[in-house]
């Protein structure tokens, strides 16, 4: 787990696709300590740290953790107010339109009811591939996209794609199963396609922007492949 930013009050770390930020609350699932990012971090700091806001297990990029309880208090209470930007990068099926702001209100894990949920998105590049997946369309199309929500709601990226008809890829939950399948076994990318790229903010207590990247992986260089228009079609499948 790479360290990306550390001063007196907060470090920022690159999560690995496949952790979880912390121990699951209920103990009937139990997730084992090596792939929990609080642990890495208490570690790598030799101290206490303090998660300060989540990514989804199967979400790489940018993660913070606080270095004390007073630091913690500050962090949230800007995630909380919707003081910082964040920037995320996702494959979804489909062709989607070259931007769009989604406002569609969605259901709140714990009560249920509807809220308020933002999300925009730009498209970045789109690629066919000449493969039937599924029974309704011949060829198979995605998207590689940038998003920002501007509400933090549960799965909130993941239910708005789905809701406008265009999945994220590698969503187990929400995704289209088949073309889940044909990602992970004809291109080789596995797992959820959504990276948390850059995070942004007026730093609390020195007052300058922060503004906080994750490098390239290798999952995303495979995608950043797949979508080069440059590349032959023949390297990116398998089968042909």
């Amino acid at each position: 787990m790479e360290l990306l930013y550390k001063d007196e009050y907060f470090i920022a770390v690159n999560k690995p696709s496949g952790f979880h930020v912390h121990p699951h609350e209920n103990p009937e699932h139990r997730v084992s300590r090596d792939k929990i990012c609080l642990y890495h971090a208490r570690r790598m700091m030799k101290q206490h740290v303090y998660p300060v806001h989540r990514l989804d297990a199967g979400t790489s990029g940018v993660l913070l953790f606080a270095l004390s309880s007073p630091a913690a208090g500050q962090l949230c209470k800007l995630f909380s107010e919707r003081a910082t930007h964040k920037t995320y990068q996702a494959v979804v099926r489909g062709y989607v339109k070259e931007a769009d702001d989604i406002q569609i209100p969605l259901e709140l894990d714990s009560t249920g009811d509807l809220v308020e949920a933002h999300s925009s998105y730009k498209r970045l590049a789109t690629v066919e591939f000449p493969v039937a997946v599924g029974k309704k369309f011949p060829t198979a199309r995605y998207s590689w996209v940038e998003v920002t929500p501007h509400t933090g709601r549960y799965h909130q990226i993941r239910r708005h794609f789905n809701r406008i008809s265009h999945p994220l890829l590698g969503d187990a939950v929400h995704g289209d199963s088949h073309h889940n399948r044909f990602f992970r076994t004809e291109l080789g990318v596995e797992g959820l396609c959504l990276k948390a790229l850059r995070l942004e903010f007026t730093h609390p207590w020195s007052g300058e922007k922060v503004s906080i990247e994750a490098p390239p992986c290798e999952k995303w260089k495979k995608i950043q492949f797949l979508f080069d228009p440059e590349q032959p079609l023949k390297d990116k499948l398998k089968s042909l």
